[in-house]
């Protein structure tokens, strides 16, 4: 017999995902998260949470929901982000706002990433008595985290959850995650001088220039995998991968000015501003004696890598429930944002990665039950005993 209820289950998911939540750097795809917010605050205050909202100063009306069960310190914090990534809906089969069931998956912008996340915490506290809470339950669902990392940001300053433990919702097809890697971008801008193509004198070709500076970051590149190696990920170095580069504006006329948007993945043995810094020399040296300038700056902050001790008490609990041993990923998600704040923090989800930031994303139906239980076996281990 099953434990959970399947029906309530895609009925409140179709609900979140049937509430568009997108954010974006660009305004004109950007969305508010609010509607989606209420939706999660009411059902859980129907079933007694005390709800606060912290504001995000960022865009338009973007706010964080903390809520929370029981009373004392925090045991457990159960945090998801609202938004999602835009979507092109010509490349999806169904319509992205409709929650869509086919072949055991239910298919929706978010379905994955992350919003079934909270219906399946709903289903977790069904039949939970709040007087057997020893330590207080949180539920914190965050505005931005695919575009700005906002959201958490804004937790930071606004609330108090240091010493509690905290498990991160994300699609992981069910296995703890205590590592991933931290994400950069960068522009790199070369800056020459216009001039007429028949006399290579009359200017300084900006396009040139990069040619130099690409072949110094991609010597960069192999220095930093033979310094920086992590066996726990997949992808055992840093990465390094040049997205995208534009310069010059017709072929009779030296270039002046060339732009590269370049994407890093760095280990947690690496640190953020040591690495930009490290960038900027290899950039600076390699125009050296051209006559030509640089800039670089961050296209974002950035996500710093997270790394969570392998012995950690959240970690340990987390691998008795699903029965896996705790990973590594390459993708971002906010948990270095709650270490910061003093939280224990692991990683664990229904759904794949894979299937998000793409047409057609779904959550199996097969992980809801399953993902229920060590739901429910964290909140008895970190708010109960």
């Amino acid at each position: 017999m099953s434990l959970v209820d399947y029906s309530r289950i895609a009925h409140q998911l179709g609900r979140l995902v049937a509430v568009p939540s997108v954010s974006s750097h660009d305004p004109r795809l950007d969305c508010s998260n609010r509607g989606v917010a209420e939706l999660i605050a009411t059902w859980l205050e129907d079933v007694g949470f005390r709800v606060e909202w912290v504001p995000v100063q960022r865009g338009v009306d973007k706010v964080d929901l903390v809520a929370t069960l029981g009373y004392g310190e925090p045991g457990l914090v159960l945090s998801g982000h609202t938004d999602t990534v835009p979507c092109d809906e010509h490349g999806w089969d169904t319509d992205p706002f409709r929650l869509t069931e086919r072949d055991g998956r239910l298919f929706g912008l978010g379905a994955a990433d992350m919003k079934a996340f909270f219906p399946l915490v709903l289903e977790s506290l069904q039949g939970l008595n709040p007087d057997r809470l020893r330590r207080s339950l949180v539920v914190c669902a965050t505005a931005d985290e695919e575009s700005s990392m906002a959201g958490v940001k804004a937790l930071q300053s606004a609330v108090d959850l240091h010493g509690a433990r905290a498990l991160i919702g994300e699609p992981t097809g069910l296995r703890p995650i205590r590592a991933h890697k931290g994400v950069l971008m960068e522009v790199i801008r070369v800056i020459g001088k216009s001039g007429h193509a028949s006399d290579p004198a009359s200017g300084r070709s900006a396009l040139e220039g990069m040619n130099k500076v690409i072949t110094a970051l991609l010597t960069w590149r192999e220095g930093l995998q033979r310094r920086f190696r992590d066996e726990t990920f997949t992808v055992q170095v840093p990465t390094m991968n040049l997205g995208h580069v534009h310069g010059g504006e017709s072929p009779n006329k030296i270039c002046a000015e060339c732009e590269l948007h370049v994407d890093m993945r760095i280990l947690p043995s690496m640190r953020p501003e040591e690495t930009r810094a490290e960038m900027r020399e290899v950039v600076t040296a390699a125009l050296r004696d051209t006559g030509l300038t640089a800039e670089v700056e961050a296209l974002f902050e950035g996500v710093p890598p997270f790394d969570t001790d392998p012995r950690a008490q959240v970690v340990h609990v987390a691998e008795v429930l699903t029965g896996k041993t705790a990973g590594s990923v390459a993708f971002g998600t906010e948990g270095p944002y709650l270490q910061q704040m003093g939280l224990e923090t692991v990683v664990l989800g229904a759904g794949d990665i894979a299937r998000a930031h793409q047409p057609n994303e779904y959550v199996p139906v097969a992980h809801f039950e399953p993902m229920v239980k060590v739901l429910q076996g964290m909140i008895d281990y970190f708010c109960i005993r």
